[in-house]
């Protein structure tokens, strides 16, 4: 009788660098522009990085066809997109729906950065910090101060900046408008997201979190389980990903980190060409994953800013191979992109067209001007 022969499972695909790339490059928008709906393409992306108040505008611009910044401006003053503390404890420009479901599902983040100030919040009763905060805040908007000021009437001895932060950290607050509106300035003023939204936050079930994962992939998948965390500030989710592998792909990169996928998710040809996109400070293409070279060089790591100071992020071929800032000298407004590495003829080209239709349609200058320049010294 013949002896049984085992089969054993195939081992996993292995993704290339430039694989992984063009795969996360197509599902943020950037292999091709879109021409889906700002509010579908923030639903799409999982929200907008928003540390400051333009690049989710200069994100979209990357990302969409013929994106005209009023119809996010419009999205925030009508209330149906909302800057608020969630992934990674830092400010994202979300829709409404995502405000009240995934920003409680995302609260681990601003739980640890509540326990590294707990030595100025001694004696503080944080259940009754929350509550005075509510209530406050719910009266109408406040600032930053008045809030501030109003939490040392109770707790005098408590470290200021501790106590502002607890409420950021303790309750869903909103940046209301015009704050963060296109062409607009305003002070920051507070309010919870439930109060300025009108409707109420649900509990968020377990089913949340898969679905978090999966729109995860969709959005920057292949991605290991540390690049989710890394993405969203959580840990412990493996469970997470074994819970969904049986509906997933996997591959491995190529120093053999295992990948999950959705299984009709694109992934293109690494040869697909990658036109240049002028990237704002803090893109979360360049933050999505703990290990950030499918878009960022090693040899370019940290070169994107410099101390304190971010600049915006040029993809070259795909990759992180420039910077840029504007300038203002009277009405011209004068972009200075500083290479990491000398572009070919062509290159440069596509990257000056592609800036000047930036320039065109994302700033008020009567007039514009690209240039190739030095304006940050790495001391290499």
């Amino acid at each position: 009788m013949a002896a049984k022969t085992h089969r054993t499972a195939a081992p996993p695909a292995v993704l290339s660098t430039r694989a992984l790339n063009r795969a996360t490059l197509d599902r943020q928008l950037l292999l091709r522009r879109s021409p889906m709906s700002a509010k579908d393409a923030v639903t799409h992306l999982v929200g907008l990085q928003a540390q400051n108040t333009k690049p989710p505008y200069f994100q979209l611009y990357a990302r969409l066809t013929d994106f005209d910044p009023g119809e996010l401006s419009a999205l925030m003053k009508s209330r149906e997109a909302v800057r608020t503390v969630s992934l990674r404890s830092t400010l994202h420009t979300h829709t409404a729906d995502d405000a009240l479901t995934l920003v409680p599902l995302v609260r681990a983040p601003r739980d640890r950065e509540l326990k590294g100030f707990r030595r100025g919040l001694e004696g503080v009763d944080l259940d009754r910090l929350a509550a005075v905060t509510e209530e406050f805040v719910e009266e109408r908007p406040r600032p930053l101060g008045e809030l501030r000021e109003e939490l040392l009437t109770h707790w005098p001895d408590a470290d200021p900046l501790a106590l502002s932060v607890a409420a950021r950290c303790l309750l869903p607050l909103v940046q209301v408008t015009p704050r963060g509106l296109w062409g607009r300035s305003g002070q920051v003023a507070l309010t919870t997201v439930e109060h300025w939204l009108g409707r109420s936050a649900e509990p968020a079930p377990t089913s949340s979190l898969d679905a978090t994962v999966l729109r995860y992939l969709g959005a920057f998948g292949p991605a290991s389980v540390m690049d989710f965390q890394a993405w969203a500030g959580l840990t412990r989710t493996k469970e997470v990903f074994e819970r969904l592998r049986p509906g997933l792909l996997t591959f491995r990169d190529e120093r053999g980190v295992e990948l999950f996928d959705l299984p009709d998710a694109p992934r293109p040809d690494p040869e697909t060409p990658a036109p240049p996109r002028f990237l704002p400070e803090f893109d979360n293409v360049l933050l999505g994953h703990a290990d950030r070279t499918r878009v960022i060089p090693e040899v370019n790591k940290g070169r994107n800013g410099k101390g304190n100071q971010t600049y915006g992020s040029v993809l070259v071929d795909g990759f992180l191979d420039a910077l840029w800032r504007v300038d203002r000298e009277g009405g011209t407004a004068i972009l200075t992109v500083q290479t990491l590495r000398k572009p070919t003829r062509a290159q440069r080209t596509e990257m000056t067209e592609e800036a000047a239709r930036m320039m065109t349609v994302m700033t008020d200058a009567t007039d514009h001007d690209v240039r190739f320049g030095t304006f940050l010294d790495f001391g290499d």
